[in-house]
C-alpha cells in the first residue's frame, strides 16, 4: 500500500520564519552614580550609628546626675603643698689687685722677619743685625733707603748675599729685605 503525499504545510510542524537578529551593543561602563549611592549610603548609616552612640553617653551621664545610675569607683586627688624657698644670702667679698706681670717695655722689635720694609727706630730698633743669609736658592736681598719712595736715589747702601750677612740699621732709615732668613740684633 501506498502513503499518501501531502502538498502542503504538515499539519505536525510549525513553518519556520527567519527573524532578524540586532547587532550586539557595546558593553556598558559601569555607572558612577551608582558607585556614589552606594558610598553616600553607607557614610550616612556609618554617621547613624555614631549619632546614636553618642547620645547614649549623654543618656547615662543625666542618669549620674541624678543619682539613679550605679555607682562607680572613686578617684582621690592629693595635692602636695609647695615649699617656700630659702632666702637668699648676699655676701660682699672684696678682690685683692693681683701684681701686674712684668713685660719688655713696648718698642721697635729686635728680630724680624727676612721680607718685608721697615723704619728703623718705629718697626726695628736701630742696631747691628745679622742673618743666616737666603732662605731660598735664589739669594737674599737687603736695601738701606732714605725714604719709601722705592726710587733708586733713595738707596744708601744694598747688597745680595749666598750666605750669612751683617748690616748696620741708623734711626731713620727705611730697610728692605726679600727672601732673607729672620735677621736678629747682634749689637
Amino acid at each position: 500500500m501506498s502513503t499518501p503525499q501531502h502538498q502542503g504545510p504538515s499539519p505536525y510542524h510549525a513553518p519556520q520564519y527567519t527573524v532578524p537578529v540586532p547587532p550586539a551593543l557595546p558593553p556598558r561602563k559601569p555607572s558612577r552614580g551608582k558607585a556614589w549611592l552606594t558610598h553616600g549610603a553607607v557614610g550616612l548609616v556609618a554617621l547613624l550609628i555614631g549619632t546614636g552612640i553618642g547620645s547614649s553617653g549623654e543618656a547615662d551621664a543625666d542618669a549620674k546626675a541624678s543619682g539613679s545610675a550605679k555607682p562607680g569607683p572613686t578617684v582621690t586627688v592629693t595635692e602636695t603643698a609647695k615649699a617656700r624657698p630659702a632666702p637668699t644670702v648676699t655676701k660682699t667679698v672684696t678682690a685683692k689687685p693681683k701684681a701686674p706681670k712684668k713685660t719688655a717695655p713696648a718698642g721697635p722689635a729686635t728680630s724680624f722677619n727676612g721680607d718685608g720694609e721697615y723704619l728703623v727706630g718705629e718697626d726695628i730698633a736701630a742696631g747691628t743685625y745679622r742673618t743666616t743669609g737666603p732662605d731660598s736658592s735664589f739669594g737674599c736681598y737687603w736695601e738701606r733707603a732714605k725714604d719709601a719712595s722705592g726710587e733708586f736715589g733713595s738707596i744708601i747702601a744694598n747688597n745680595n748675599l749666598n750666605g750669612p750677612g751683617r748690616v748696620t740699621l741708623n734711626k731713620g732709615e727705611y730697610f728692605k729685605t726679600n727672601r732673607c732668613a729672620e735677621w736678629k740684633r747682634v749689637g
